[in-house]
């Protein structure tokens, strides 16, 4: 690999394409926590970080399996469980007094109307400050989820799922809106 003295070794995190080292700089000399997101095949987990010489703090941190203590029979992974994950830890954040954030999205790609966009939403209705262009969130019927009632009408065959948790596809919208409720309620 290296071929002469010059040559210098990209750190570890940068050479597993874990960590953008300039991304995270530029983060921490904001000196606020960070609301880092992160998206998996299954859930979506949210932490509140805080910086530390010794290594990063977890102040707070909500994984969307924590929406099933509130009812959701939806999956953990789409846009709105990643809302209800963006109140989630909002509420959770301010009744530790965490009133502000900066969102670090690391490697995920900042697409319009993603969901870790529909996550800081989320966060921002839930009372959290975090800096944000409101054209980035996701539309409100991608939030409730009308768009998966709609694709449950062309391809029933494909949420078997939802059918097994006890919840048609059809009722996602009016579904969504009662656990937000549960979770606004959170003191």
């Amino acid at each position: 690999m290296a071929k002469s003295a010059r040559y210098k070794v990209p750190l570890k995190r940068r050479r597993e394409g874990k960590t953008n080292y300039k991304k995270r700089l530029k983060l921490l000399l904001s000196r606020k926590p960070r609301l880092v997101v992160r998206i998996t095949n299954r859930r979506i987990i949210a932490q509140i970080i805080e910086y530390n010489p010794d290594g990063d703090r977890v102040l707070v941190a909500v994984d969307s399996q924590k929406l099933r203590n509130y009812g959701w029979l939806g999956d953990l992974n789409n846009t709105p469980a990643a809302y209800l994950s963006g109140i989630l830890i909002a509420k959770e954040a301010l009744a530790k007094g965490i009133k502000e954030a900066v969102l670090d999205i690391g490697l995920h790609s900042p697409t319009k109307g993603s969901r870790v966009f529909a996550l800081l939403k989320g966060a921002v209705d839930g009372g959290l400050s975090v800096p944000h262009n409101e054209e980035v969130f996701p539309d409100e019927s991608r939030i409730k989820g009308e768009h998966i009632a709609a694709y449950y009408e062309m391809h029933p065959e494909k949420f078997s799922e939802y059918e097994k948790r006890g919840l048609n596809p059809m009722d996602l919208p009016k579904h969504f809106e009662e656990v937000k409720e549960k979770i606004m309620v959170i003191e």
